[in-house]
């Protein structure tokens, strides 16, 4: 599909609000509410929107440390590591890398009482990890989830 610049523009507005409705969506750019209808399920229907969700503030949810692991493993163990990481509830995201069979990972949990626990029973224990590295999050400057346009 071959974005213009109204559907490049109605991607930027839902990408800063999600709930924005269609009517609020056709005031911003001069269409009809039929017209957003249309151009939003269009950009579904070609996967060009995955999906509507939520962002919530860690934070705010008790989750107040944040870290950031790249964790190389054996290559034949390199997806089975990678699909149990990605089961565990405590790993926000996690992504093949380029190297030596690296996964790059981020873990949100309560507190360093966690970490290490999560760090000691979930990541040591894993089979084919051949190195860790850790980095704990200070300050966070930016942070979006989703492309901008």
């Amino acid at each position: 599909m071959k974005l213009d610049d109204i559907d490049r523009k109605i991607l930027s507005l839902l990408t800063e609000n999600g709930r924005m409705s269609y009517v609020d969506i056709g005031k911003e750019l001069n269409l009809s509410r039929v017209s957003v209808r249309e151009r939003i399920n269009q950009l579904v229907e070609n996967g060009v929107i995955e999906k509507f969700t939520v962002v919530i503030n860690s934070e705010k949810v008790g989750k107040s440390v944040s870290a950031f692991f790249e964790v190389d493993c054996e290559p034949a163990y390199l997806v089975e590591v990678a699909q149990k990481l990605a089961d565990n509830p405590n790993v926000a995201s996690c992504y093949q890398m380029t190297g030596p069979s690296t996964l790059h990972m981020h873990v949100l949990v309560e507190d360093f009482a966690s970490l290490e626990k999560f760090v000691n029973n979930e990541l040591y224990s894993l089979k084919g990890i051949t190195r860790v590295e850790s980095h704990i999050l200070l300050r966070r400057f930016k942070s979006r989830s989703g492309l901008k346009l």
